[in-house]
């Protein structure tokens, strides 16, 4: 998917489409697991649709629940969520940086590339 590290640096505007595309795949991500989450409160917890928005969205994002869980089921659905969310949204990250860190890598790597070409006779 990305450049070899003997290539040439990325142009700009490709750069930017690049982090255009990984952007907008960790917004779709996160958009299914809130999905999850909502359909889960709504069904497990039964919560109504805007409560379950706020506290799949609050569980999501790490600021923790808002409406209490009354029984087992529930509770489970809630801890489940919570693990899940932790790994989805540092996943979604990790694809929004991904670019920045290759690019940056990449940019050490095109220093070594000069010094070798130097070198050779």
């Amino acid at each position: 998917m990305f450049e070899h590290k003997t290539e040439k640096l990325l142009s700009l505007p490709s750069f930017l489409r690049r982090m255009m595309v990984s952007f907008f795949l960790a917004v779709g991500v996160l958009i299914i697991a809130l999905g999850i989450g909502v359909v889960g409160y709504h069904e497990l917890a039964g919560l109504d649709w805007v409560d379950s928005i706020l506290n799949a969205s609050m569980i999501l994002t790490g600021m923790g629940p808002i409406a209490p869980m009354n029984d087992t089921t529930a509770k489970l659905f809630a801890s489940a969520y919570a693990v899940f969310s932790g790994v989805v949204f540092l996943s979604a990250m990790g694809l929004v940086l991904t670019p920045v860190f290759h690019r940056v890598l990449h940019m050490f790597h095109l220093d070594d590339a000069d010094e070798n070409d130097e070198t050779k006779p």
